[in-house]
């Protein structure tokens, strides 16, 4: 068994329970967390607090849905990859963050052989729907150096298991 890091509390078995059900697909409920809490016998503000208390301690670095685009019927995936100045890639972002049909945007580093530097992940019925967010986000932005890469086939996707 590894060694306990310092100063990290251990876990009870109610957090255990709650973190066992979270990185997992959530309840299907207008309050997921009030629903977990009710499976476990505690209260959804220990939830709430327990989540809170472990991203603020660092020991998880986010919490956020993963959208399952196929099932809710979008069949198009493209990644969009824009060259854009540094000192200008956190605002284009979240201009294209802000879409509904992203579902993720992000920047990484360039090389010589690849100058892209901006990705948006964007999600459509259709390929030419995807296409047509590519361009008006072009308008958008004003931005026009782009690749746009769809996917052909879906390899992985499953959230990290930790119990």
């Amino acid at each position: 068994m590894p060694a306990k890091a310092k100063n990290t509390p251990e876990l009870s078995p109610s957090e255990r329970a709650v973190l066992r059900i979270v990185q997992d697909t959530l309840p299907d409920s207008a309050r997921p967390f009030a629903a977990i809490a009710e499976a476990v016998g505690v209260t959804e503000e220990e939830v709430l607090g327990l989540l809170r208390g472990l991203k603020d301690a660092g020991r998880i670095r986010r919490f956020g849905a993963t959208l399952r685009h196929q099932r809710a019927g979008y069949k198009f995936n493209a990644m969009a990859a824009w060259r854009v100045e540094d000192s200008d890639a956190d605002r284009l972002a979240e201009m294209m963050a802000a879409r509904p049909e992203v579902s993720h945007c992000y920047k990484r580093l360039t090389y010589p052989e690849w100058p892209y530097n901006l990705y948006a992940m964007i999600h459509g019925k259709s390929r030419e729907q995807c296409l047509a967010v590519v361009e008006e986000l072009k308008e958008a932005t004003g931005m026009t150096d782009c690749l746009v890469l769809f996917s052909v086939q879906e390899l992985k996707k499953t959230s990290m298991a930790y119990f």
